[in-house]
């Protein structure tokens, strides 16, 4: 075997050995990228699902404080206490039953009802229903045993009679010769599970044995989340406090333990179903709270650094192989040059023509090669600015097509302020710059809307005047009508309309709609918008027309996806509308949009009448 043979099996060992130490490596870090991501993603996770529940929780908790009052305070009230004295006064039983209806009602509770010292039933709201609890004995009941101690008695449970769930409060009925009975309050939980039920996480509450019993994940009521011994599914099944519902299991297995209160863990399928569980304690109910969030965004996170760290990996090794590559052909070159040195001594005389043509031409070489270089650098510095730019602009285009009417405004009110401050008109000034103010906080509170798009808030929904939120609409967008000598034609009722919702987000609604409208008609000859406002079945109805070329019939089921937008990018990112459309199923409304037959979009906005009491008018109805 020759020397070049020798040296090529010996460079390709090299290079064997090589990039198995390359690709040795790149397993290792990627090992460490993958753990290290996934601990900071389950960080933030564990951080994001705490606040949810203890949002949960304060909830649950202000739920039931709402009526752990109530129970003590009709234990106080004269009428169950004489009737519990001389339970034979056959002419007060009405009156206390239809009594306990009525506060039952106003209380807006599942049921009320009074017990004796034996536990008989002996008054209730649901005297006059098919099922009534009155005659019915529920000494067995602990809510019942802890008032008879003279205490506040709290517990859930199947309804025996009416085999619904329910929190029961139970206060102690005190006469002259002790404790007479009991006064019980039950409370239905399940419009607080379905007021939780949209969001993405579970929530779960446990007993002190840890069977599930509220859950907005229906198949899991009713469950533990590890299995129990049979003692303690006997005792349960014994005390009839879910009736006759079969305690099952969901078999939660830990995968890993974070904190002392969050834990990953696996339910069902080892491959599919893991999860981030938190747990909080609610002592004075003796319950357990979890929140199961999926690991997808963790999962997500962890592909996405993956992904990164082996692109910038083969980057950096590339990189490096190009310097080697780039060092050899240097002493390569070095190498070629001493031998030339050496040529030149000895022909020195014969040959300097020919070496000096030689040195031009390596010298041109290096040239190219230094130019090479610097374009390359430049090249890449130019596309990392790019890249930076385009970023930065689909920001800009973002938030400009959220707050660029309400800036217009605050332009127009800043401009008239300084033209009446020049002129010491001082109270139309002022009125300009608090008209500017309260812009100002209006888009601070729309660009809080930003965020209703991916996480369902719910605001607080009052009495509005129509009438009212379309004027201020039109401060905000009539400089842009004016600009664009768009004619805007309203047809309003002559009574005030009250509908029930959020002012500033409903505002914050029409302008997007009215915007869009003029964007619509901008390319007419002649520009009209109309707005027409009927009311009809407990609703209010809000059209809003214009003579555009209306909406292409393969975007009308996509007009309101996030993103989606048939306008430059200048316009903005195609979030108004979704946006628009988030913020009016916030307010238990509808918005739809079609096209009118002789052209041109109608936007339809129905929303829930206001009901008006004589008393209350002037304290709920909000105008500007």
């Amino acid at each position: 075997m020759d020397k070049n043979s020798l040296q090529i099996k010996h460079f390709s060992v090299i290079q064997r050995s090589l990039f198995l130490g390359v690709g040795l490596f790149l397993i290792i870090l990627l090992w460490q990228t993958g753990h290290w991501s996934r601990q900071l993603a389950l960080e933030n996770l564990q951080q994001q699902n705490q606040h949810q529940l203890r949002l949960f929780i304060a909830n649950l908790e202000g739920e039931l404080e709402k009526y752990k009052f109530l129970p003590e305070l009709l234990a106080t009230n004269s009428l169950l206490i004489n009737f519990l004295e001389n339970p034979n006064d056959v002419k007060s039983i009405t009156a206390l039953n239809r009594y306990l209806e009525t506060i039952n009602e106003v209380a807006n509770a599942s049921d009320t009802y009074l017990m004796n010292a034996e536990g008989w039933t002996i008054a209730a709201s649901n005297w006059l229903s098919e099922r009534p609890f009155i005659g019915r004995n529920f000494a067995y009941r602990p809510y019942f045993q802890e008032a008879m101690k003279g205490k506040l008695g709290r517990y859930f449970a199947l309804g025996s009679t009416s085999n619904k769930r329910g929190y029961y409060f139970a206060y102690p009925v005190k006469g002259d010769a002790g404790i007479l009975g009991a006064v019980v309050i039950k409370i239905e939980l399940q419009g607080f599970e379905e007021s939780w039920r949209e969001l993405k996480e579970e929530f779960v509450v446990t007993d002190p044995d840890g069977v599930i019993f509220i859950s907005t994940n229906d198949d899991w009521r009713y469950k533990s989340l590890y299995p129990l011994d049979e003692e303690v599914i006997s005792r349960v099944q014994d005390s009839r406090r879910y009736g006759n519902a079969k305690i099952g299991t969901l078999n939660v297995t830990l995968k890993d333990e974070l904190t002392g209160q969050a834990q990953v863990v696996n339910i069902g399928d080892p491959r599919k179903s893991d999860h981030l569980m938190l747990v909080r304690a609610m002592p004075d109910a003796g319950w357990q709270v979890h929140i199961f969030a999926g690991l997808g965004v963790v999962n997500a996170q962890v592909l996405k650094s993956l992904f990164i760290t082996t692109i910038v990996y083969i980057a950096l090794v590339f990189l490096v192989f190009y310097f080697v590559q780039r060092s050899r052909r240097l002493k390569e070159r070095e190498r070629y040059e001493q031998r030339a040195k050496r040529i030149l001594e000895q022909r020195v005389k014969e040959r300097t023509s020919d070496l000096t043509n030689a040195n031009i031409r390596l010298l041109r070489e290096i040239e190219e090669h230094r130019r090479t270089d610097e374009t390359l650098r430049k090249t890449q510095d130019e596309l990392i600015q790019a890249a930076k730019m385009a970023a930065l602009g689909q920001m800009s285009s973002g938030i400009n097509h959220e707050l660029n009417q309400p800036l217009a405004a605050i332009r127009s009110y800043a401009d008239n302020a300084r033209a009446y401050l020049a002129r010491d008109r001082k109270e139309e000034a002022s009125w300009n710059l608090e008209q500017i103010a309260e812009l100002t906080e209006r888009m601070a509170k729309i660009s809080r809307q930003l965020k209703v798009f991916s996480r369902k808030t719910t605001g607080q929904l009052v009495t509005v005047s129509l009438q009212a939120v379309i004027e201020n609409a039109l401060k905000i967008v009539g400089p842009q009508l004016k600009d664009t000598e768009t004619e805007f034609r309203r047809f309003l009722p002559a009574e005030e309309v009250y509908v029930m919702a959020d002012m500033v987000q409903l505002e914050q609604v029409l302008v997007n709609l009215i915007s869009n409208a003029v964007h619509a008609v901008e390319q007419q000859s002649t520009r009209w918008i109309q707005l027409r406002v009927a009311t009809d079945d407990n609703k209010a109805s809000i059209q809003i027309l214009d003579n555009g070329p209306g909406i292409a019939e393969e975007n009308l089921e996509r007009i309101f996806d996030p993103f989606f937008t048939t306008k430059s990018e200048e316009r903005g990112l195609g979030l108004g509308l979704s946006i628009s459309y988030r913020i009016v199923e916030m307010l238990h409304g509808s918005l739809t949009a079609g096209n009118q037959e002789k052209g041109g979009a109608i936007f339809t906005l129905r929303l829930d009448l206001a009901v008006l009491r004589e008393k209350q008018v002037d304290q709920r109805i909000v105008t500007t």
